[in-house]
């Protein structure tokens, strides 16, 4: 079974300096086979890269959105897979499944070759949850009472955050705004089941279809 690593090591920086220096990987002697490495409540995070279908629920929210840009000629928003994300006001660096962001934003920021997206260009994140890492996507817990990527992003203020959870206990999809930055927190907008058609509400107003949504396996 695969899962995720925290990591205590003797660095000769902060994670998050290596990190953003994309040093911290080639530390660690990671294989370049799609592990990746974050630093995540100040904590080294090192999990398998991502499922077929856990790849495939990101393709499918893809769609949703480029059926919107198709259809739609005023429509804004694009999106990027698995970019580094630079938490810098929290000593974070992230890399969200799927970040989304206004067109115009997505396209400065690839005329000038960012190496990190900030989280000031960012309007929604997205996480897929596995059984590795599950834990670092959601609510800190008792099981991880360190910062989590749903604190942290909600302490950097972005404004949405859609967390698919595919805990079989779970099956569940929900949007959370409202960050409040000082405390860390979100305030849970609205809660789809795996089935459904989830119907993003302004101000990005597309579909997702999660006919074929299934929990992770055993």
């Amino acid at each position: 079974m695969s899962v995720a690593a925290v990591a205590h090591f003797m660095l000769p920086d902060s994670p998050y300096a290596m990190w953003v220096r994309d040093e911290l990987a080639g530390y660690l002697h990671l294989p370049k086979d799609g592990t990746r490495v974050e630093v995540i409540g100040g904590e080294i995070v090192v999990s398998p890269g991502p499922s077929v279908d856990h790849n495939g629920m990101v393709r499918d929210i893809e769609r949703g959105l480029f059926a919107a840009e198709l259809t739609d000629p005023t429509f804004v928003w694009r999106s990027v897979q698995t970019t580094d994300l630079n938490m810098f006001e929290i000593g974070d660096g992230y890399i969200p499944d799927l970040i989304v962001m206004d067109a115009e934003v997505l396209a400065e920021a690839r005329a000038t070759k960012a190496r990190h997206l900030l989280p000031y260009q960012v309007d929604l994140v997205v996480e897929v949850t596995s059984r590795s890492n599950a834990v670092s996507d959601r609510r800190p817990d008792q099981k991880r009472k360190a910062g989590t990527k749903w604190s942290g992003y909600a302490h950097a203020g972005i404004p949405y955050y859609l967390l698919v959870d595919r805990d079989p206990k779970v099956c569940d999809i929900t949007l959370y705004a409202n960050p409040d930055t000082r405390a860390g927190t979100y305030v849970a907008l609205q809660t789809w089941d795996f089935g459904e058609t989830v119907r993003l509400p302004h101000p990005f107003g597309f579909e997702i279809s999660t006919e074929h949504w299934d929990h992770w396996g055993d």
